[in-house]
């Protein structure tokens, strides 16, 4: 089953928690702290493997989570990072927040990688928190949490060559005929509903790889019929080859036809308006074709070459597979002009998060949420004395307790934060 497009929950590795330790040796007075610091979770990190041509393992494992890190130790003993989580994904592989709608990752070539979610950092150890006022704090912080979220998944298939067109055109047939895959073929009145990728070789030794692309229908740009699913995978493609039914077996004009896919791949995507195009008219061993594509090379007026063609009989095939390794060699590979662009870095403003939100509960309670006032308590160990008192100043001065007084909270009002309950108190 050919799988290109997955929604997927991934979880980096949570940091591990410093310890609360001394030193106690015979001969050391007055030895002080000694918890070392946690190790950082594990990353969680797609890399491309030229062996993958399809998503389907994230078909039966859709989470996937790092470890922790190791918590500290004792001596100042650092706790062991964890190594990454690596996914391998195929060639073409787009990831994509699903809750932002920012991409994350766009891998194209073998062995390139993307970290899609961060391991936390591990907590300090008690020996971080000395201070000459507190030169042996009986405190340390947990583990960061690891970076999670929900990501879309989409594989682009990279061939040099797409096949486009109508359902039913012959694009299945071609490609059968001019490679060794063996897509099903038959008089349907549905389009294929995968992608088929097969190599062709030509005479004179060159190949290339060609994608059986399933059939568009008008108003595909806007989600008809597959809609997007289709036109994701020719954005990759370095050549379309555009085949017509120039016999009209399905009772549609073959000049109507090229104007309604051509309008199809613009709508979605202007680029795709200046690939360049081979048209292949199809079906030329059929009554009326002969006619059919003398009107139609009058209307296109020499706007693209135009090839004749039988993928049943196999004639005018040889030519056309010159002609589009011809083309190809004139087309510089799409990697070569990823890697060849001057990247630059643009910094844009983003405004900063709210560290804490309020809101009340039917039962009256107020409510704090919000990302940064979450971390820390997460990363509060509140069997500690000193860390509550820690958490209560940092809260403090982030503004929590100004807040809450304006909101109308008073003495012995509940307070919720995460899963947990407080008791508001002036």
């Amino acid at each position: 089953m050919f799988v290109d497009q997955v929604s997927v929950f991934v979880k980096a590795g949570d940091g591990g928690n410093g310890l609360v330790a001394y030193r106690r040796e015979k001969y050391v007075p007055k030895g002080g702290p000694a918890g070392g610091d946690g190790g950082n979770g594990g990353d969680v990190i797609f890399e491309v493997d030229e062996g993958l041509n399809t998503l389907m393992d994230f078909r039966y494992n859709r989470h996937f989570k790092a470890k922790r890190g190791e918590n500290g130790m004792s001596k100042n003993q650092h706790g062991k990072n964890t190594a990454p989580l690596i996914v391998p994904v195929p060639p073409g592989t787009t990831v994509v927040d699903e809750e932002t709608k920012e991409i994350i990752a766009d891998l194209t070539h073998h062995g390139q990688q993307a970290i899609i979610a961060q391991g936390g950092r591990g907590g300090r150890g008690n020996s971080r928190f000395a201070t000459p006022r507190n030169p042996a704090p009986d405190m340390a912080e947990n583990g960061e949490p690891g970076k999670e979220r929900t990501i879309k998944v989409e594989l682009k298939l990279i061939a040099d060559v797409g096949l486009v067109g109508f359902p039913s055109v012959g694009k299945s047939t071609l490609l059968s005929v001019v490679s060794a895959a063996k897509p099903k073929i038959a008089d349907y009145h549905f389009t294929t509903l995968a992608p088929n990728l097969g190599v062709v070789e030509t005479m004179d030794q060159r190949g290339f790889v060609m994608a059986d692309l399933p059939g568009l229908i008008e108003g595909a740009s806007e989600g008809v019929g597959l809609g997007h699913q289709f036109l994701r995978h020719v954005e990759r493609t370095r050549l379309i080859v555009h085949v017509i039914d120039m016999a009209g077996t399905e009772g549609r004009d073959p000049y109507d036809d090229f104007v309604k896919i051509n309008q199809e791949l613009k709508e979605y995507d202007v680029k795709l308006s200046d690939r360049p195009q081979i048209i292949a008219a199809n079906k030329m061993d059929m009554p009326n074709a002969e006619e059919n594509l003398e009107l139609f090379k009058e209307k296109i007026n020499n706007t693209y070459p135009i090839y004749s063609i039988s993928a049943v009989t196999k004639d005018g095939l040889r030519d056309i597979l010159f002609a589009i390794a011809d083309r190809l060699d004139e087309i510089p590979k799409t990697s070569t002009t990823i890697e060849d662009k001057n990247e630059k870095v643009v910094y844009r403003y983003q405004k900063e998060e709210e560290p804490f939100t309020i809101s009340r509960d039917p039962d009256g309670a107020y409510v704090l949420e919000g990302m940064k006032i979450e971390k820390l308590f997460k990363m509060t160990d509140f069997n500690r004395d000193e860390a509550i008192q820690r958490f209560s100043r940092q809260m403090r001065g982030m503004g929590v307790d100004e807040a809450l007084r304006k909101r109308g909270a008073k003495d012995g009002d509940t307070i919720r934060l995460s899963e947990y309950e407080f008791e508001f108190v002036e």
